[in-house]
């Protein structure tokens, strides 16, 4: 028999004996257990403790992460895994994933113990909570928990009921899985909820329950000595000291070395005074760097501003080389967190280069170009989706959707700067001395426009539709022409055009000049 399938029958049976003596019980009955303890009875040798930082903001980077680093050390031979928190939250189900590694995929004998270094909030008390232990440092917090979207002023009612209860549902899991106070912990989650702390008789234990849950039996409880923990309305945020009063901290201490003498004195051990410290990798960091909301934002205004520019701009190249090296970081970064698949990848690859068959080879804006563009964008929004390749990339549920509106919003801000950019540019790029050099100086009235040379832009030369000119390098379909004293650059209509031909102007759309060849035998 396998350790998971080992594990499986023993939940299977807890599972059944629950079950069995559940009709015995108050229901929700809220009693607080004794703080775990690790039996170490039969082993007396030194034990190894392993602190995985838990820093910043929660998201699939750090999921990965922190999974990596717990597998790292166990190879260690970690006895304790102390996980040091210190976040003010992030995405739910990156910390759900946490909280699975930690309750679900985890060896049972390694103890698991969350030290809150500053604050577990939200997204990080979901974690700390998954824990068997939580102790934390003095003056710290943890709690308020309820999920939000970002860029959503206010959550729909029944939006708002159906993540609540994907959230209240891991905090039960860790709950019963670990020894806390249910009915706080779903308090630091719901603000519909109404927690009164009542005494049990019978063990001289203060345990917690919800208003509708609230025993009866003054035999077996101090129901007159009940007392309102949470009001209806309020979200469940602790300090140190009602945390470690109401049975979610087991002790508060003032630093790492008095958390290991507490482990030390409650279980009955030596742990060894080498504390091994896991952090983030550089290449995490980075990951975690380029798939945030603003970075985002930035690539996504230059992908769409080096495409802009190419087409006001043909032949330069550097425009295009932007927009690819901005797309290839997007991608990059999102494949590596398991977010885009072979197929939207496909899908942009197939965009780009239809943008680049328009560019360089069909003169004009056409079918090519907006099937570039519908590829494009479809592979970006498919990217926010997390999916397999034979999967249509929809959000199903409150969680995928906060993951798919967060890729939109940022996807959006950039879009919004290229705007403003690309408006920028329009007006004033031919006077920036930088730049003034790329790009075609022009005034477009009618049919006709005046174009400053690339490599002299003090002259101009007045282009209209019907004028010819000599070709003095190769069109491919791009190159460079003749037009009097002048030379421009131009895009070829049609076939490659050699060096000494003549060619005639056929649009003039601002700095694009499209041309064809002229036929002198006709």
């Amino acid at each position: 028999m396998t350790k998971k399938s080992g594990r499986f029958l023993a939940l299977l049976a807890a599972g059944m004996v629950s079950w069995v003596l559940l009709p015995l019980l108050t229901a929700d009955q809220q009693d607080i257990p004794t703080p775990a303890k690790v039996d170490f009875a039969t082993d007396t040798s030194e034990k190894t403790a392993v602190i995985v930082t838990c820093h910043g903001m929660i998201d699939e980077g750090l999921a990965d992460s922190i999974k990596r680093r717990g597998d790292e050390a166990i190879t260690m031979g970690a006895d304790y895994l102390i996980l040091e928190v210190q976040t003010y939250g992030g995405r739910v189900d990156s910390a759900d994933e946490i909280s699975k590694y930690l309750v679900q995929e985890l060896p049972e004998d390694i103890h698991t113990v969350a030290y809150v270094n500053t604050e577990a909030i939200s997204a990080g008390a979901m974690i700390s909570v998954s824990c068997k232990d939580i102790i934390m440092r003095e003056n710290t917090t943890i709690g308020c928990s309820a999920p939000i979207i970002m860029g959503s002023s206010e959550m729909g009612e029944a939006e708002r009921k159906k993540s609540e209860s994907f959230v209240a549902s891991t905090f039960s899991r860790a709950a019963q899985a670990n020894g806390y106070p249910e009915a706080l912990l779903k308090a630091m989650v719901s603000h519909d909820l109404e927690i009164w702390q009542v005494k049990n008789i019978q063990n001289e234990k203060m345990e917690y329950f919800e208003k509708e849950y609230l025993p009866n039996d003054p035999n077996a409880y101090d129901l007159a000595g009940k007392k309102l923990v949470v009001k209806e309305g309020e979200l469940l945020t602790l300090t140190d000291q009602k945390a470690k009063k109401y049975g979610v901290a087991r002790a508060i201490v003032n630093d790492i070395e008095g958390m290991i003498e507490f482990l030390e004195k409650r279980d009955g051990v030596t742990i060894s005074k080498d504390i091994i410290r896991l952090e983030t990798i550089w290449s995490e960091e980075m990951v975690r760097f380029l798939t945030s909301p603003v970075v985002v934002s930035i690539l996504v205004l230059g992908i769409m501003l080096g495409i802009y520019v190419e087409f006001n701009t043909p032949g330069l190249g550097l425009p295009s080389l932007l927009a690819v090296v901005c797309l290839v970081i997007l991608v990059g970064s999102r494949y590596l967190i398991g977010m885009a698949n072979w197929i939207e990848i496909a899908l942009l690859v197939i965009g780009f280069l239809l943008l680049m068959v328009e560019i360089f080879v069909i003169p004009g804006f056409g079918v090519a170009g907006f099937a570039g563009i519908v590829c494009i964008v479809g592979g970006l929004l498919a990217m926010w989706v997390k999916n397999a390749p034979d999967e249509i990339p929809w959000p199903n549920g409150a969680e995928a959707w906060s993951i798919f509106t967060d890729g939109l919003f940022g996807m959006a801000i950039g879009f919004l700067l290229f705007v403003v950019v690309a408006a920028i540019l329009a007006k004033y790029m031919d006077r920036m001395p930088l730049l003034r050099r790329f790009v075609l100086k022009s005034a477009v009235t009618g049919k006709q426009t005046t174009i400053s040379q690339t490599f002299e832009p003090q002259q101009q030369i007045v282009l209209e539709v019907g004028q010819t000119g000599e070709v003095v390098s190769a069109l491919r379909p791009a190159g460079k022409v003749r037009f009097g004293s002048s030379v421009v650059d131009v895009v070829a209509d049609g076939a490659f055009v050699e060096k000494g031909s003549r060619v005639e102007i056929l649009e003039v759309h601002g700095n694009h000049v499209v041309v064809t060849e002229v036929n002198e035998n006709a």
